[in-house]
């Protein structure tokens, strides 16, 4: 069996079906995983404030968001847990538990009782869920991007790592639109609870498509040969702590930023300048549909002209387009608002499309899952967290956007200066097996299932 299963498997077209269907199942799994991360970040901006924090203010909108930033801080836990699992024994079936927690999470997130029902339990609970999601989260992007990126040819790696950070628009519009569908006067009433329901459905289809994907050929050849790492995590910070901290800064300029411009921006644009929720939250929906585009061209741009060449150049178009940005939207003009959302994350998709090539691409089969998670994701805590809670901050204190706008300029200087720095690692050995004229190793267990 596992012989006829090999030898199918070596077959150029069976090979070239699993890779479909290993890229399908890591942007399908992302999509989800995300819809439910920013349904949460757009519930903070919009409803969570009153709901569970008893305050409408802009306090009750900073502890809403310092509930967003507790699950960013738990991403890097994530990571580090899944990393050395998905390093030890694979990467799909670390995938498949990070689905459930964070599927599970956002379904009860949706069940919890309000501030009214349980007083200080339901932001007590409520943060407790966001952990959750945040371990969830933070295990499922080193898996996804990687059971896509080892499943496909050297030269293509830019492109097929960035089809499961497509995920990451698509969730975004997936869930900005659901949010939107149900925005209406019975909103806060609980019309804002069937968006997180929503997600069991969700899980479902998740847990179909990744059930169903055989292991990345590059770990395959790890665990046939032998080498499998005991303990990723402190082979990672005993040989490679460098490459961890490079990946950490080179994401500033495009965490902090996103973060500004998809959340903040729904706090910023009803509170400050009065615009509608519905319209904010529409011209969202169609600047994330643009990325499902954008971001993997950019990966395919990245494998033509370089990871390092177009990762700069959105660094640089993101910090020049720091003051723009609130000028498009301080003008209250639809048109110009839209126009200013939409750049925002064309330029953001100039880093994130190349991304994961350039993070995983330091690191070795071995402790590849375990050292791009934790790199992608510490970035969660120092970049993407803080951001909606410094804007605003610096909002309410300033009553304007200046400093907010020098805070962008000055995370792109960050991550030039880690860019500069960063050098692809060689490919090793296991690499060869995403060729493919390569022989692929079957993972045990999974020969019948070819």
């Amino acid at each position: 069996m596992a012989d006829a299963a090999a030898a199918s498997l070596n077959d150029p077209v069976a090979r070239r079906r699993l890779k479909r269907r290993a890229v399908v199942a890591s942007t399908v799994g992302t999509t989800i995983e995300w819809y439910d991360f920013f349904l949460y970040n757009t519930a903070a901006a919009l409803v969570f404030g009153p709901l569970f924090f008893n305050n409408s203010s802009s306090g009750g909108v900073l502890l809403a968001f310092s509930t967003q930033f507790v699950g960013f801080a738990a991403r890097p836990l994530g990571a580090a847990i899944f990393g050395h699992y998905g390093d030890r024994i694979g990467r799909k079936y670390s995938l498949v538990a990070t689905l459930l927690i964070m599927g599970g999470a956002t379904v009860l997130i949706g069940l919890l009782p309000t501030y009214d029902t349980i007083g200080v339990w339901a932001p007590v609970l409520l943060t407790l869920l966001r952990v959750l999601q945040g371990i969830g989260v933070g295990g499922e992007w080193g898996g996804s991007v990687l059971m896509a990126m080892e499943w496909g040819h050297r030269r293509q790696r830019g492109l097929m790592a960035a089809w499961p950070q497509a995920g990451v628009p698509i969730g975004l519009a997936l869930g900005t639109f659901v949010v939107w569908a149900f925005a209406g006067p019975d909103f806060l009433d609980g019309g804002w609870r069937w968006p997180f329901l929503a997600s069991i459905v969700l899980i479902a289809i998740g847990l179909f498509v990744r059930l169903t994907v055989l292991e990345s050929p590059a770990f395959a050849a790890v665990r046939s040969s032998g080498q499998v790492a005991k303990l990723p995590l402190v082979d990672t910070f005993r040989y490679q702590w460098r490459d961890v901290l490079k990946a950490l800064f080179v994401r500033t300029a495009e965490q902090a930023p996103f973060y500004l411009f998809t959340s903040f921006v729904l706090v910023y644009g009803t509170q400050q300048l009065k615009l509608a929720r519905a319209d904010l939250l529409l011209y969202l929906i169609v600047a994330a549909l643009i990325g499902i585009v954008s971001v993997p061209f950019f990966g395919w741009l990245s494998d033509v002209l370089g990871r390092r060449l177009v990762y700069g150049a959105g660094v640089v178009l993101t910090g020049l387009y720091a003051f723009p940005y609130f000028a498009l939207l301080d003008t209250r003009v639809g048109g110009l608002v839209i126009l200013g959302m939409i750049l925002g994350l064309v330029f953001h998709d100039m880093m994130y499309g190349p991304q994961a090539a350039l993070i995983s691409e330091s690191f070795g089969t071995g402790v590849r899952y375990t050292g791009a998670g934790l790199g992608y994701q510490l970035a969660s805590i120092t970049a993407g967290g803080p951001a909606p809670l410094i804007a605003t901050a610096v909002l309410a204190s300033t009553g304007g956007t200046f400093w907010i706008s020098m805070y962008i300029i000055a995370c792109a200087v960050v991550s030039l200066i880690a860019l500069a720095t960063m050098h692809p690692r060689p490919p090793d050995e296991f690499d060869e097996h995403s060729e493919e004229d390569a022989a692929m190793p079957v993972a045990e267990g999974e020969g019948a299932k070819a």
